[in-house]
């Protein structure tokens, strides 16, 4: 089968790390994979190496100084419309609602619903959910979801995780003890609740630093990094923020973390979270039906800053070994091996 799995971005995000271990899996399945993308910022690679079995189409995209998200949308759609070449697949699948809309006809894989304000973004999200033909979901929260707003049926194909990657990594030292959150600093992830439960962390556990990977992104967040700058200066904290982390590194800096918070408002899986428990870290996520769905109990919860910091409290100061034992099968359930084969039977029952 010749498959077209159509991206937003080279750099890492959760559904750019879910369509490139998608593509692998399919291309070690005899598939002929190509993963279409647009390469921001002068980028003519992914953010990690990928297996060479999987052809990259990566459509230049020049930035435009002081550009508006809107207008950055519209510029994404068309240059990867005018690129893109839908008559050399069997099966075409956007991963987001850029490639969907840049796609005429495709299978849609809706990671997670969001609530847009810039009138060309919200405009493309109901596109990218009307439009295709048919529709995957990561979990069943967000099918349902999908299902209440717009009448729709997704089918449930959950992420794959790289388990063995994140289980045998040797921790990182260099920040011992921290709390470790991934995905940057913006309002989805609940990055000022983190730092009011962190403050609070920090009574019982002076010497615990708090240590923020990530944050690729195509939004302008830079008055929610003020607030959370002011907010972290007000309550005398000082979180080390590294920012984008070389895929070769991060194993190691989930293993070394005391451990993984996840105070997400709005996920469609937890794949970092995820990744921690394959690593055997200990994780506090938010309490959110996706969330219970896909960890149940081999993770804690809290709702807000203090019951986070209660979670994360006991989570650091008495490890259950149980838990991190159920969240490590957890993890190791999860192949791509099995998302790639039940992708394909997708393929199969409805791309006509």
């Amino acid at each position: 089968m010749r498959i077209a799995l159509l991206s937003y971005s080279t750099r890492p995000r959760g559904g750019v790390v879910h369509t490139l271990a998608l593509a692998e899996a399919l291309a070690v399945q005899n598939h002929e994979v190509t993963v279409w993308t647009l390469g921001r910022g002068g980028d003519v690679g992914f953010f990690r190496p990928v297996d060479p079995r999987v052809e990259l189409a990566i459509v230049p995209f020049p930035e435009v100084p002081d550009e508006g998200v809107g207008p950055r949308i519209l510029r994404s759609i068309e240059m990867l419309r005018a690129a893109f070449t839908p008559e050399a697949f069997d099966v075409v699948h956007a991963q987001d609602c850029i490639s969907a809309n840049a796609a005429d006809r495709c299978i849609r894989t809706i990671h997670h619903l969001d609530q847009f304000t810039t009138p060309e973004l919200a405009a493309c999200h109901e596109r990218a959910i009307v439009r295709p033909q048919a529709h995957i979901c990561v979990s069943a929260a967000v099918a349902a979801e999908v299902k209440a707003g717009w009448g729709l049926t997704p089918t449930v194909i959950p992420n794959g995780v790289d388990a063995t990657r994140f289980a045998d990594a040797v921790p990182d030292q260099r920040f011992t003890p921290y709390l470790l959150a991934v995905g940057g600093i913006e309002p989805r992830k609940g990055s000022v609740d983190l730092l009011d439960a962190y403050a609070m962390l920090r009574h019982e556990l002076p010497d615990l630093r708090l240590v923020i990977a990530g944050g690729e992104t195509l939004f302008d967040y830079r008055d929610y990094r003020a607030l959370w700058e002011a907010r972290a200066l007000a309550l005398g904290v000082t979180p080390v923020v590294l920012g984008p982390v070389e895929h070769a590194a991060l194993p190691g800096l989930m293993a070394g973390a005391s451990a993984f918070a996840f105070p997400s408002t709005k996920e469609g899986f937890g794949l970092a979270a995820m990744e921690a428990l394959a690593a055997g870290v200990p994780v506090v996520a938010r309490d959110l039906p996706v969330l219970r769905e896909v960890f149940g109990p081999a993770v804690g919860y809290g709702t807000d800053p203090p019951t986070l910091a209660a979670a994360l409290l006991q989570a650091i100061k008495e490890p259950d070994p149980v838990r991190a034992a159920a969240g490590k099968a957890l993890a190791a359930a999860h192949t791509w091996e099995s998302a790639a084969r039940r992708h394909v039977e997708f393929y199969r029952a409805n791309w006509r």
